[in-house]
Order: C-alpha cells, then sequence, then structure tokens
C-alpha cells in the first residue's frame, strides 16, 4: 500500500537516486539534498514523498505564493511507475494547495512527460521557461537595462 506523506530528513538519498534514475537530477544546488531541506523549510513550499512499506517510491514538489500553485517536480521510481503513484502525488499535492486557497495548478514539465500530465487532465499552454543563472544576472556588467 501506497502512503504519501510530508519529506523529512533522511529523504534525501533515495529521493536523488529516484531523479538520477529518471534523469532528472540536474545539479546539486537545486535537485540535491541541501537543497530538498530547504524546500521543506520554505513556507510557501509543499513536498511530498510516496512511500511503499520501507521503500520510498517517489515525490512531487511545489509551490503556492497567494495567488498560483505550481507543481516543480514529480518524479516516481522506475520500477513503480505505471501504478498510479505519479497520479496520487498530483492530486494529493493538488488537495493541500487547494486547502490552501489555490484556484488553480500548473506544472512545469518536460517535453517527455507531456502525455502523462495530459492524461490526468493538465491542458498545454504556449509558455516558456527561461533559466539565468543567478550569479551572472546579479554580476552589474551582465544585467543590463533594456534603456540603457
Amino acid at each position: 500500500m501506497v502512503v504519501v506523506r510530508e519529506f523529512r530528513d533522511g529523504d534525501e538519498l533515495p529521493l536523488v537516486e529516484i531523479l538520477q534514475l529518471n534523469h532528472q537530477y540536474g545539479s546539486p544546488g537545486v535537485d540535491g539534498p541541501e537543497a530538498m531541506r530547504r524546500v521543506a523549510r520554505c513556507p510557501a513550499a509543499e513536498f511530498l514523498v510516496a512511500e511503499e512499506g520501507e521503500s520510498t517510491v517517489g515525490f512531487v514538489r511545489g509551490v503556492y505564493d497567494g495567488s498560483r500553485a505550481m507543481i516543480h517536480q514529480l518524479s516516481v521510481h522506475p520500477r513503480h511507475q505505471s501504478r498510479g503513484i505519479g497520479s496520487r502525488l498530483v492530486r494529493e499535492i493538488c488537495r493541500v494547495f487547494s486547502e490552501r486557497g489555490a484556484p488553480t495548478l500548473s506544472a512545469t514539465v518536460t517535453s517527455n512527460s507531456v502525455a502523462f500530465w495530459e492524461k490526468i487532465g493538465f491542458q498545454r499552454l504556449e509558455v516558456f521557461l527561461v533559466l539565468a543563472d543567478r550569479n551572472r544576472l546579479l554580476d552589474a556588467g551582465q544585467l543590463r537595462d533594456r534603456q540603457g
């Protein structure tokens, strides 16, 4: 039986392994153990973990800023995929965000996971995610005003 609960200290290494197996581990600063602990402490964040018996089998994390709720990461261990665990995690985080007052729920997804999200009821939008190196942006020579 799969149980969904809040993230707790000690979950980090099994979750990193799941991310690595799914080729979702981008960098330690964003996806690593310390980043996970920071997310868990953030009051805007929700970080849920799925367990089956003694095994960690997946997780979902996202934020609600008082206006928009956004899932940033969903990952299920490859041996446990196609069993409804991902859908269950999405439903549970949706319930939590709804209780907090979120009127809608969005997700950042990769092109190879769009079919899953559409299957569970999400609609594809034409938006783009852009990424910048924080240190480069903070360097006065890199961040330029369009008028200057």
